[in-house]
């Protein structure tokens, strides 16, 4: 995930300014430890992912042993993005300089990876350094493709134009700034016709929008309007039908299978297209326009021989060892599985992973399985959340003995306050691998 923000940094970014600022908000650095070419395990990607792993795997093979390869001088906390765009977090709150969360004992080299050679047992970084591993966990995200809508990213780059993004630390801002600057019209929020991270979020951002207009009056002259390149709201139908009713009891419009293609900045227009027929295109009017990116596994990573026929990185969906190469590992966005793509699905992932590579380096069988556990907290506006919790099939997986497709303030608590502490001093250190455990005390040993 971490990649992806680095990408879309390099791409994204008009000027150096940007990147002055991204990096003073969080006191950043740019020291980092010797490292060496060769390796007991190399983690590529500095994410969730990324430093659980190495925080769990550096302790045990001890120092010098686990390298991590990431150029980013930050590691920013995703899900906090979403209540940056609505006012409730600053960009500050939610990073970190990337020296203080990566663990001590493994080597950092701040480097990007351009070149994977598998049969060789060896990365290739930018300054052209050949890294040789006994064992390889690709860790790398999201990349963010800001540029594949025309007109995207010149809009976002454009003082005042009412667009903005809460998938990247450049425009998360612009978010709540056209919130602020909004006087009536169409507030339109769209969700891409490709995977993404956190699936929710392109949606909560819109309760978030629709209760601020609210609460300032602004709200009988806003056309709230959700274009989703899905088929359904939510994937989960037990959540989806309760966010429905959120739709519904508050006046908004939701639109399926519409993609955005093209945004017309200089007259405030977006072109939408109808993915069950093609060649009809609507050109929207907006006031307010929130745009999710069209996303995909990091450029490096597609171009390599590990990848499946999507371009995302070929692993088993139970025990997330690649499918070709018995001395690689995958976790977090970047790969096959079919999971939904959120930090608490990295928290699952990081126990099966933690077994499995250490089953794989003492040669002996790999077990542990991972049944596809993620989490959307479905912040609904500044006080409430349904708190999703899932599995592979689509069954609910809940943590707590209530009810959670209710919009509850507990739930909403818990987001703002509580997790991202779980994130920082419990996952990032490789101690949080999610919330089984819990989940079977809260209902007497009845659930997963």
């Amino acid at each position: 995930m971490m990649q992806a923000y680095r990408m879309s940094l390099q791409v994204n970014c008009s000027s150096r300014l940007c990147v002055q600022l991204l990096q003073a908000a969080c006191l950043s650095t740019t020291t980092h430890n010797n490292t060496k070419n060769s390796y007991e395990l190399v983690v590529v990607g500095g994410g969730s992912g990324g430093c659980a792993t190495a925080a769990k795997f550096s302790s045990r093979l001890g120092k010098g042993k686990v390298v991590i390869i990431d150029p980013a001088d930050t590691h920013y906390y995703q899900p906090m993005f979403t209540l940056i765009g609505g006012g409730m977090k600053t960009l500050q709150n939610s990073c970190k300089p990337m020296s203080k969360v990566l663990p001590k004992k493994a080597d950092w080299l701040k480097q990007s990876c351009v070149e994977f050679d598998p049969d060789n047992n060896t990365v290739t970084t930018e300054d052209g350094s050949k890294i040789s591993y006994k064992y390889l966990v690709v860790a790398m995200g999201l990349q963010l493709n800001y540029d594949q809508i025309p007109g995207l990213l010149e809009a976002l780059n454009t003082p005042n134009s009412g667009v903005g993004s809460i998938y990247s630390p450049l425009y998360v801002n612009k978010t709540y700034e056209a919130l602020q600057q909004f006087k009536s019209g169409n507030a339109i929020f769209t969700f891409p016709n490709t995977p993404v991270k956190c699936a929710g979020a392109p949606q909560k951002i819109m309760y978030i929008a629709e209760e601020y207009l609210r609460k300032h009056g602004k709200r009988d002259g806003a056309n709230i309007i959700y274009n989703t390149s899905l088929g359904v709201l939510f994937g989960i139908k037990k959540y989806a039908d309760s966010l429905w009713k959120v739709v519904e009891s508050r006046g908004m419009t939701v639109n399926t299978r519409r993609n955005l293609v093209e945004v017309h900045g200089a007259s405030k227009q977006a072109l939408f297209q109808n993915l069950d027929d093609p060649s009809d295109t609507t050109l929207t009017d907006y006031e307010m326009l929130h745009v999710t990116p069209p996303m995909s596994a990091p450029d490096v990573l597609r171009s390599s021989s590990l990848v499946d026929a999507n371009g995302f990185l070929s692993v088993s969906k139970d025990t997330l060892q690649h499918t070709r190469y018995s001395n690689i590992f995958g976790i977090g966005d970047c790969t096959n599985t079919p999971n939904a793509k959120t930090a608490a699905s990295v928290a699952g992932q990081v126990g099966v992973l933690r077994r499995n590579l250490s089953a794989a380096m003492s040669g002996t069988p790999l077990h542990a399985v991972y049944d596809g556990y993620a989490s959307c907290p479905l912040v609904t506006g500044y006080s409430k959340c349904i708190m999703a919790e899932f599995d592979y099939n689509g069954n609910p997986l809940e943590t707590f003995p209530i009810n959670q497709a209710k919009e509850r303030r507990t739930m909403f608590i818990m987001k703002k306050y509580f997790l991202p502490d779980v994130y920082w001093y419990g996952l990032l250190k490789g101690y949080w691998e999610g919330p089984a455990l819990m989940r079977r005390v809260m209902h007497l040993g009845l659930k997963k």
